[in-house]
């Protein structure tokens, strides 16, 4: 991505775009639009650090609200402050001098901020985006630290329309494998039980119908579950099983390339003075010294 990362949703889907990124171990700010909404997401060596929103669904101020960490007169006299102030104080700053708050509880609400909002961000099937490699708009106090697999497997475990499903799974009759892990990057996964039952029935072998057939959750909701997977870069199609007939004829071959390979080769490494017997001492199998019989 030595140029900016830049795009139509739906020739790439969020979770796809997320992945490059993350994949890359990029750093910088993908701005996001649909419509009037514009969405800034930063990423740090890969990494979800921040988001903001100019509607996100979850404030600071609610939130903290919500979990008792705050009153609403606390609130409303930040508030009032902030709208005073010259400096342009974050209402987060404001909440830690006025010790209603400390930093910890405001750490815990940015990160459910954040994570809130790049959940939404994937029911987003339209838009652009474009990502700003080293750029930030804003420098942020307050950051965190989502690995992009994570916050995809739980924006997916919110999502039940089985049609959006269906466009990341579209055929079931595909195989289904394990995806490689990057040397260069390490993650922090964080599974269900029933998502690692489900990986454990991966094998590159099995269709995803079969996967499905044979998990321990009701069918639909393995594939909603294997979708997630795909989604979140742990699996990927590699195509349809092979007929019956065209893996036997493939087998045999095989099985003759293998046949006149060794051929060749024995014919190619045997010299004139070489005995059938020195082949065989070769392994290891004792003769007769007097007679040279075995």
């Amino acid at each position: 991505m030595e140029q900016d990362l830049q795009g139509k949703i739906g020739r790439f889907t969020l979770p796809e775009i997320f992945q490059l990124i993350a994949n890359g171990r990029k750093t910088g700010t993908l701005g996001i639009q649909k419509d009037d909404d514009i969405v800034m997401v930063y990423f740090k060596t890969g990494k979800i650090v921040y988001g903001y929103g100019p509607r996100q669904t979850l404030h600071l101020g609610q939130l903290l609200r919500e979990k008792g960490k705050i009153t609403s007169e606390q609130l409303a006299e930040a508030v009032g402050a902030q709208s005073r102030t010259s400096s342009s104080k974050r209402l987060g700053q404001i909440l830690i001098e006025k010790a209603f708050i400390n930093r910890t509880d405001l750490e815990t609400v940015v990160r459910r901020q954040v994570e809130e909002l790049v959940y939404s961000l994937l029911n987003w099937e339209t838009g652009s985006f474009k990502f700003y490699e080293n750029q930030y708009p804003t420098d942020e106090e307050i950051t965190v630290d989502i690995s992009v697999e994570n916050a995809i497997l739980e924006g997916m475990r919110r999502m039940d329309e089985m049609n959006r499903i269906k466009e990341i799974i579209p055929d079931l009759n595909n195989i289904l494998v394990m995806s490689p892990a990057s040397p260069e990057r390490r993650t922090d996964i964080s599974l269900q039980s029933d998502e690692w039952n489900l990986l454990a029935l991966v094998n590159g072998r099995r269709t995803i119908a079969e996967i499905a057939d044979l998990a321990k959750v009701p069918r639909m909701e393995a594939v909603r579950k294997l979708g997630a997977l795909k989604l979140a870069g742990l699996v990927r199609v590699i195509g349809k099983p092979e007929p019956e007939s065209d893996r036997l004829t493939a087998m045999v071959d095989k099985v003759a390339g293998l046949l006149e390979e060794y051929l060749t080769r024995k014919t190619k490494t045997t010299a004139p003075e070489r005995t059938v017997m020195q082949n065989i001492r070769d392994f290891g199998v004792p003769a007769n010294k007097e007679t040279d019989e075995i």
